[in-house]
């Protein structure tokens, strides 16, 4: 469908009356709903808003793009509304939005939702575009400059990208841009660059990775031919075919607000030449981050880790959180409560929980050293904790009992797969070139594989097992009198490593004080719970606080945390410790101690391991009242914590420099 085409013309406000904000969506979408687009005008502004609340649509230049999908939306559409005086909507620019391009889609139409936002923000990108649309009279109008800039866009992209200009035949630029999201920026920066190059007579072709996959491919013989090459991307691109090139390493907002530089730099070969780990053509390592600052090369590998983990934490935690509506055990078929139903929903989020571990040291390693990174990476994070398994109903063997590093031994297995592959491939460097398929295809997964999993089990594993012990050992050395000491230390110790070798030392002595207790709770146990609750519930909180605290990427999954904080599923804070463990964590432990010391000053005591707020309103836990507010004063001392350490400003300070 063209984009023209998604356009409602009877739907459209050339003159909206000062408003706010959610004023004028809530007006957009009552004439959205007169139009027949919509049934659920309270629904449908919920989900804009929902949306405004994670990052603002504001893109600047005076333009707006909401978007949210609904239910009760049958089609793809776009509602457009212009104010002649500007509507506050927090752009990044700081600029009144004068142009607003509200964009709805059916539920699970994702697909024609992003396509409409890549379009439009590149058509957005040419100034005659947007000087036409503040001046068009009639909606008709509107539909003309749309059609005529969209058309021109995709007639033209070929001459655009690659145009063939006379004057400077012999300076051919390419560019790559991306951004975490792989929507409005992705497309933005394109967009500014080909017209920078337009401007400046240089042919140009722009590969963009955005959400929907890799657009306008550079093939061999492009890179070939080119002068230079522009990255201007936020997240992991392929950078090993750029070996031998000039290369400008950049971010995606300076392929957008930098792009006439950027092509002037690249014209005149301003940049340095990229050297690839591997010179070969079947090189695997994607980049090695000449250029960059250590700290960005390794923000970079962490954040392809994190992003492809985060779709498994949230899958796995809403599962399991599901199936305990039926009962705190009722995925266990020898107790009264059992349900076919909870025990499905729980096998399912059991084992995508299962997956976040090796999807986690699996991509990190994929973005150090590609497929072979992969690979390496996922058995790393198999065996960072080998009893994950034991969800696939796998036997063991000789590694029952294996010790667990958690998800502090998947982030090191991660970088683990991209040293054990960069010193395969020096230890193999000497084999002829005629020997390479045998290299990737067999000497380098057997030999990989073993060596990793011999590193896992019995270098990084064993000493977090020491840790363990002496943990547990820790525990037991406090005093029973000393309860709100002993209630902070453990609930603390759940949010240290999340999963981990500490998390279990609190976990399983809370366990095991609930067995011995015969029926009769106890008290350690609540403050486990409670301790594991707090992380999702600061994270969410912290998110709720300050919209711009975490990547725009993954401030949805920071308000999944609210549901996984309360069914007791800590693992859903692992993502944001992961980005910044120094900082996150003692946050979330400082928060899971103080709600720790509370429960066991107002005396709650769990009669059962497991369940969060479902184990209350089951009544598994005594005191309910102070239990819910000990764990809401903890969630919010973590959140405060996380708002003041994590500051944007300084972190885009850091970065700027």
């Amino acid at each position: 469908m063209k984009l023209a085409d998604l356009f409602v013309t009877e739907a459209m406000d050339l003159s909206l009356p000062e408003m706010t904000k959610d004023e004028t969506l809530n007006h957009l979408a009552s004439r959205f709903n007169l139009s027949g687009g919509v049934s659920d005008v309270v629904g449908y502004v919920e989900r804009l808003q929902a949306r405004e609340a994670q990052s603002t649509t504001g893109v600047g230049d005076e333009i707006a793009i909401p978007h949210a999908q609904h239910e009760s939306i049958q089609e793809a559409a776009i509602v457009f509304g212009r104010s002649n005086s500007g509507i506050e909507w927090e752009s990044f620019d700081e600029q009144p939005a004068k142009l607003i391009f509200m964009i709805a889609a059916p539920e699970g139409g994702g697909g024609e939702h992003l396509q409409a936002l890549a379009s439009l923000s590149s058509v957005l990108m040419n100034p005659d575009a947007k000087s036409g649309l503040l001046s068009a009279q009639t909606p008709s109008e509107v539909i003309d400059i749309i059609r005529q800039f969209d058309k021109n866009e995709q007639e033209a992209d070929a001459e655009e990208t690659v145009a063939s200009v006379e004057s400077n035949e012999d300076e051919y630029v390419l560019a790559v841009t991306a951004c975490p999201t792989g929507i409005a920026h992705t497309y933005m920066a394109e967009e500014k660059l080909i017209q920078a190059a337009k401007a400046q007579g240089v042919n140009i072709k722009v590969e963009t990775n955005g959400q929907s996959g890799i657009g306008n491919r550079l093939t061999r013989d492009d890179i070939n031919r080119a002068t230079a090459i522009i990255v201007a991307a936020d997240k992991q691109v392929e950078m090993a075919r750029f070996n031998g090139k000039p290369v400008i390493i950049t971010k995606v907002a300076d392929g957008i607000n930098k792009a006439d530089e950027l092509v002037t730099r690249a014209t005149k070969a301003d940049a340095p030449i990229y050297r690839a780990a591997n010179a070969d053509e079947n090189a695997e390592l994607a980049d090695d981050g000449e250029g960059e600052s250590l700290g960005r090369q390794i923000y970079k590998h962490l954040m392809n880790g994190v992003s492809h983990m985060l779709p498994f934490v949230v899958a796995g935690g809403i599962l399991i959180a599901i199936s305990f509506f039926w009962g705190i055990n009722s995925a266990d078929p020898s107790s009264p409560e059992y349900s076919p139903i909870a025990q499905a929903l729980n096998t399912m989020g059991s084992i995508s929980f299962a997956m976040m571990l090796p999807m986690l040291a699996g991509y990190i390693g994929q973005s150090l050293a590609d497929r072979m990174g992969l690979v390496l990476g996922i058995v790393g994070g198999l065996f960072a904790n080998p009893s994950i398994l034991t969800a696939f109903n796998t036997e063991l063997g000789v590694f029952e009992g294996a010790s667990s590093s958690g998800f502090l031994g998947a982030l090191v297995a991660g970088f683990l797969a991209g040293g054990v592959v960069w010193l395969l491939r020096k230890a193999f460097s000497w084999m002829p070139k005629s020997l390479e398929g045998m290299k990737t295809i067999f000497l380098f997964p057997v030999l990989g594989v073993a060596i990793m999993g011999l590193l896992m089990l019995f270098v990084i594993n064993g000493p977090m097992s020491a840790v363990m012990t002496g943990l547990v050992n820790l525990i037991d050395s406090i005093p029973r009198e000393a309860s709100v000491l002993l209630g902070f230390v453990v609930a603390a110790m759940m949010s240290i490593d999340m999963g981990g070798p500490i998390n279990k030392a609190a976990y399983v002595t809370g366990t095991a004080l609930v067995t011995e207790a015969g029926g009769a709770g106890s008290d350690v146990m609540a403050a486990v719970m409670i301790g594991g609750m707090v992380p999702p519930l600061a994270i969410a909180l912290s998110a709720t606080i300050n919209k711009n605290l975490y990547p725009k990427a993954q401030h949805s999954s920071a308000m999944v945390n609210y549901v996984l904080g309360a069914a007791f599923i800590t693992e859903g804070a692992i993502p944001f410790a992961a980005i910044n463990p120094l900082k996150v964590i003692p946050s979330l432990a400082i928060g899971s101690g103080v709600a720790g010391a509370l429960s066991m000053f107002f005396g709650s005591v769990s009669y059962v391991p497991h369940g969060g707020v479902f184990a209350v309103l089951a009544n598994g836990v005594t005191n309910p009242i102070m239990f819910l507010v000990s764990w809401l004063i903890g969630g919010l001392v973590g959140a405060l914590l996380l708002v003041w350490l994590l500051n944007p400003k300084n972190e885009a300070v850091v970065e700027e420099k």
